[in-house]
């Protein structure tokens, strides 16, 4: 089966609307030092090799603002929320997949990891987040940048990124290995690898 069409202003089957914005996260807030920083694209792309920004770098990209929902998949949802940042599209511009690339790895602090299929990660809402509402992000929601993927449960944007990899095959991610589903879909009520169909991931 197909994706059905992106919906927005309401809620996917199972969510509750959330007013304030609770704190979830596996493991311990890192500690910025941006001397040390750098966010990384690599694997299979367009060149054959990698691209890397330091923090100051990084935060001189194009600034982008989307409007788009939030979803946990411990079923709270955020609507209408003001997201700023780096659209993803836009590092794909920057630092180009290869042809056949499928999916891609997004990387975090502590080598924590969700992947993702190539078009959720180039939709045109998708932002690698520095902002939201226009004020910075605070450590407990990933600064100093997060993956926002508004079509997807919130585990598929991880907190604290550091780098994309691209990828030509799909290969599960941290939470994909433990029991979530491999795609996340919130408006399919995509949450754990049991509901998976044929196509949907790799076999655990």
């Amino acid at each position: 089966m197909g994706s059905p069409p992106r919906r927005e202003g309401g809620l996917p089957p199972g969510q509750r609307l959330q007013r304030g914005w609770p704190v979830t996260h596996y493991g311990p807030v890192p500690r910025f030092r941006p001397e040390r920083w750098e966010f990384r694209v690599f694997g299979a792309t367009a060149d054959g090799d990698k691209t890397c920004w330091n923090h100051e770098g990084f935060s001189g990209l194009p600034y982008a603002t989307v409007i788009a929902d939030f979803h946990c998949v411990t079923k709270f949802s955020m609507l209408g929320v003001e997201w700023g940042g780096v659209a993803a599209s836009t590092l794909a511009k920057l630092a180009p997949p290869a042809d056949d690339v499928t999916h891609v790895m997004v990387w975090a602090e502590y080598g924590f990891s969700a992947n993702l299929r190539i078009e959720d990660f180039l939709d045109d809402k998708s932002v690698f987040a520095t902002h939201k509402g226009g004020e910075p992000l605070t450590a407990e929601h990933g600064f100093p940048v997060r993956l926002i993927v508004p079509r997807l449960y919130a585990w598929k944007g991880p907190k604290w990124v550091r780098g994309v990899e691209y990828m030509t095959a799909d290969r599960r991610g941290f939470w994909e290995e433990r029991g979530y589903h491999n795609v996340g879909e919130a408006w399919r009520e995509q949450r754990y690898s049991y509901q998976e169909q044929p196509g949907d991931g790799p076999e655990l």
